[in-house]
């Protein structure tokens, strides 16, 4: 499926994917939250102090740094963009490996972290790239058609 002839995703469709994606990656560090906490009420004290919130954090972090990743890795789309009809390919049309995956995760973070300023070369730039793609060297695409895959190569 192309739009308007133009397989690059646009940033409407890339938000609502990121958005799904968001809902989920928070529904499993909640669901794994809730059950340590009610491990922790039954064993004994369940306040956390600075370091254990920080090392909350930090799993937080982690876990939805993994999600990415592990889909971006091993199918190109995270279930957001497969809800959307979107993928992530390398230079060389593949999906990202774990490297490359890990580069754009952290790109991505640092494309929101200023109110979301990443995003903004997403608008002007002629393949549709954010902040994070630029720093892993990806480019998001609408899925394609079988017949008309081979248009869609990244160029460098």
């Amino acid at each position: 499926m192309t739009v308007a002839g133009v397989p690059y995703a646009g940033i409407a469709t890339r938000a609502v994917a990121l958005a799904v994606d968001a809902v989920i990656a928070h529904v499993i560090v909640l669901s794994g939250g809730a059950v340590l906490a009610l491990v922790a009420s039954l064993v004994g004290d369940t306040t956390l102090d600075t370091a254990e919130q920080v090392l909350a954090g930090c799993a937080w972090a982690a876990t939805v740094a993994a999600y990415f990743v592990l889909f971006w890795s091993t199918a190109g789309q995270t279930p957001g963009m497969r809800l959307l009809g979107l993928r992530v390919v390398g230079p060389d049309g593949a999906h990202p490996r774990v490297f490359r995956s890990w580069v754009r995760v952290l790109g991505l973070g640092l494309a929101i972290v200023p109110l979301f300023a990443g995003f903004i070369p997403v608008l002007l730039d002629r393949r549709r790239r954010g902040l994070q793609d630029f720093l892993a060297g990806t480019v998001v695409v609408y899925e394609l058609q079988p017949e008309a895959a081979g248009d869609v190569q990244p160029s460098s």
